[in-house]
């Protein structure tokens, strides 16, 4: 009941307050470690292909202990000393590792701009929140990556995170939220990371595995709810799933594109280069700024079932262990 109530009071605090500027974020701190350690363990361990290797292990231990032992050591002693202060701690830092919010409102200020009319400003704004290139992209290309990073997202940004806190409380977000930073960062397959990034990326693959599938699952009952079209976003999670290089990140966007009766994904540009991508998703009608919207939506949608679902899972299984 402990976790169930953390984590509720971090999803309603997300919600409500989103991520302010003025407030430190746990995700810049454990960016500043990355890219401080990617520097010296380059200059340790050269640049030899085992030697990156061992660099990239090294980073993931080094990391994944700090932002995850420090906060379980802290809310030990403090549920020790001062259980009260100790609940607002997890309180506050599950809050803090939730993106719902600042998922919606980044990606509306791209629907703002795209209902404007105003092109750059709807391309300044995209570039924020997708890796790709998007000078070049047309008003139907910059809607389309708004889309697909909030569809991709809920997964990484949201369910994940909260399902990791649902089963060890925030020192296990934090855990999650440090190896998927990490390969946000540095898990590239270009010739730069493909071996210093290369635990990185596989670690995040195998976390991800399991609440890919189970956020794209809730997707589909979030999308029935919300009167959107539940039984193709079905069909077409089952089609195009695992048209993606990573083995789940087209799980949820399957599901967006199907309910949405759009197609995804497709060729981009990343730093100057040609990646070519299959399509996700049927072009049933034209891509349009409100599919912004009804993403964002969906993605809240799948968010609040994650939390009634396993919380409630989690609630009944403490009662079945105190019964016997």
């Amino acid at each position: 009941m402990r976790l169930f109530l953390v984590c509720t009071a971090g999803f309603l605090l997300d919600g409500i307050l989103g991520d302010p500027v003025w407030l430190y974020h746990p995700v810049r701190l454990m960016g500043g470690m990355i890219q401080w350690m990617e520097k010296a363990l380059r200059r340790i361990f050269g640049n030899s292909d085992r030697g990156l290797f061992a660099a990239g292990i090294l980073l993931c231990v080094s990391v994944t202990g700090v932002f995850a032992g420090i906060p379980a050591v802290l809310l030990r002693v403090l549920g020790r000393n001062h259980p009260h202060l100790g609940f607002a701690l997890e309180c506050f830092w599950s809050y803090q590792l939730l993106a719902a919010r600042s998922l919606r409102e980044e990606s509306r200020k791209v629907y703002r701009e795209l209902k404007k009319g105003d092109l750059e400003n709807a391309r300044r704004a995209v570039s924020m929140i997708v890796g790709r290139d998007t000078q070049d992209l047309t008003m139907a290309g910059v809607t389309r990556a708004a889309v697909e990073t909030v569809a991709e997202n809920t997964t990484d940004g949201v369910t994940a995170p909260l399902l990791f806190m649902l089963l060890g409380g925030p020192a296990a977000g934090f855990f999650y939220k440090a190896i998927n930073t990490m390969d946000s960062m540095v898990g590239y397959r270009n010739e730069r990371y493909r071996y210093f990034g290369r635990a990185a990326a596989k670690l995040d693959d195998i976390l991800n595995y399991i609440p890919a599938r189970i956020s794209a699952a809730l997707m589909i009952v979030s999308a029935k709810l919300l009167g959107l079209d539940a039984e193709n976003a079905r069909r077409i999670y089952r089609r195009d799933r695992n048209k993606h290089a990573s083995p789940n990140s087209a799980h949820t966007e399957a599901v967006c594109a199907g309910a949405l009766n759009v197609r995804l994904a497709g060729d981009a540009f990343y730093f100057g280069k040609l990646y070519e991508k299959p399509y996700i998703g049927d072009d049933t009608r034209p891509i349009e700024p409100e599919d912004i919207l009804r993403a964002a939506r969906l993605m809240e949608g799948t968010a609040a079932l994650t939390l009634a679902a396993f919380g409630g899972i989690r609630i009944l299984a403490a009662q079945i262990a105190g019964i016997m």
